[in-house]
């Protein structure tokens, strides 16, 4: 890797600090100030909740770019879990492994999205390991999002979101390479700008959703309309808060027959709406999303919430109700209290990818039907922050606000790191696995129960 070679002082404590599963912090739930915080106060069990109040000015620190390196991990490393979790590579040395699906036979299906491919990982005899990796489709573009339809325990198609289209392969339980050559479902989708396409199907089957982020960080691009001339918009796509131009039908959540017909915007203001994920039990649609940079370390919060539909979130007029974005200050005050505020705010530029509710039965009964959620980590910040596993605390399958570090670690120093978690999914066995991209590998958290 590029860069001046990691101390051997540094690298022996993180190993020495990195072995030790962390216990569940005893202290309060941060908030106010003290919520945002950065890497070095991040431990498994530190619960955190912003709230929409807690928010500073735009501008109160300056905009910060501090990329982070990606350096190999240190020898023996680990990353540090709850006390009575264990940690174990479950593959490596994958091409930017991105996001995970778990297929109903426990096959788990990756993303390599730089690749252009999607391949098929099975732990076999008993191995908490994963076998060679096989190739399932190849030939794509920057896919990211995978779904198995119809939902259920037979799917007869896998459907991989490219940056541009979505297809489906014909499929059977078992299948570690494309039965069929692709079928496409939906042949456009806005391409460019956030590449990545989430998609899910609803519990019934009935409806796909599909995630597109925006093309630009607040709409730079976007030409000025009337108030009333953007109304007309809005009522034309039948969606609040509309955008236009090199923008339409992004920062949105897209909605379609599973053959692709019936399109039609489900939600809006959605910056970069990344992981798409829906709730096992009230077959609500969930999102993690990635907010806008450049108004200071603490502005925007990224968040994990729940998006009903018609729902607009804001972007990019307006942030976390009814905050106005400086740059499109009086632009559209027609839409003042009109904007969702998201469930589950988190520390900005954290960076959430793919997110997944714990669907399996080993972990402790606190993390039945939470979410875990991954943040890639920061580079708009000038405090580090992301680069973790976080739990979305959840009471009767409704978001209290709060969330909670679950797997951290992978940050040396402010400059430097050695891992970016972007999947997250639940293995047939119960275990959580979890993708980085910075190194190619693969985690396997497992509950092993208290010592």
């Amino acid at each position: 890797m590029p860069g001046k070679p990691v101390s051997k002082v540094l690298i022996v404590s993180a190993v020495l600090a990195l072995s030790i599963c962390a216990g569940a912090a005893v202290e309060p739930v941060r908030t106010g100030a003290a919520a945002f915080g950065d890497w070095k106060d991040d431990a498994p069990g530190v619960r955190r909740h912003i709230t929409a109040a807690d928010l500073p000015k735009p501008f109160a620190t300056q905009s910060a770019s501090r990329s982070a390196r990606v350096v190999a991990a240190p020898a023996g490393a680990l990353p540090k879990v709850p006390r009575g979790f264990e940690v174990t590579i479950f593959a490596s040395d994958l091409a930017g492994p991105r996001l995970l699906r778990t297929a109903p036979n426990g096959d788990v299906f990756v993303a390599e999205m730089q690749a252009g491919r999607i391949r098929v990982l099975r732990a076999g005899g008993g191995s908490p390991h994963a076998e060679a990796a096989t190739t399932f489709a190849d030939k794509l573009l920057l896919p990211f999002g995978i779904a198995f339809y119809p939902p259920g325990a037979e799917p007869q198609w896998v459907y991989v979101a490219n940056t541009d289209s979505v297809v489906r392969y014909p499929y059977r339980n078992g299948d570690v390479e494309a039965r069929g050559a692709p079928e496409v479902v939906v042949a456009r989708l806005p391409a460019g700008g956030h590449v990545t396409r989430d998609l899910v199907f609803s519990a019934d089957g009935t409806r796909m959703f599909v995630s597109v982020g925006s093309e630009s960080n607040s709409g730079e691009t976007l030409s000025k309309k009337s108030t009333s001339a953007a109304a007309a918009w809005d009522r034309q796509h039948n969606a609040i808060g509309a955008a236009w131009g090199d923008e339409t039908e992004r920062a949105n959540v897209l909605s379609f027959s599973p053959e692709g017909g019936e399109r039609r915007i489900y939600a809006t203001g959605l910056r970069n709406c990344v992981g798409l994920a829906m709730h096992p039990g009230s077959g609500d649609l969930w999102c993690s999303t990635n907010e806008r940079d450049g108004l200071g370390d603490d502005l925007v919060p990224d968040f994990v919430t729940r998006v009903p539909a018609g729902a607009f979130f804001g972007w990019p007029w307006f942030y976390i109700g009814d905050n106005e974005d400086p740059t499109w200050k009086g632009q559209r005050a027609d839409l003042k209290g009109r904007i969702a505020v998201p469930d589950v705010l988190l520390q900005p530029h954290s960076a959430p990818l793919q997110m997944t509710f714990y669907a399996g039965t080993s972990f402790p009964p606190a993390y039945q039907g939470n979410a875990f959620v991954a943040t890639h980590g920061s580079w708009n910040r000038a405090q580090r922050t992301g680069y973790k596993i976080i739990r979305i605390v959840m009471q009767n399958g409704v978001p209290t606000g709060e969330y909670e570090d679950f797997m951290t670690g992978l940050v040396l120093d402010d400059r430097t790191v050695w891992g970016r978690p972007v999947g997250v999914t639940t293995a047939a066995d119960g275990a959580l696995l979890v993708s980085e991209d910075g190194n190619g590998t693969i985690w396997r958290i497992a509950y092993k129960g208290e010592q």
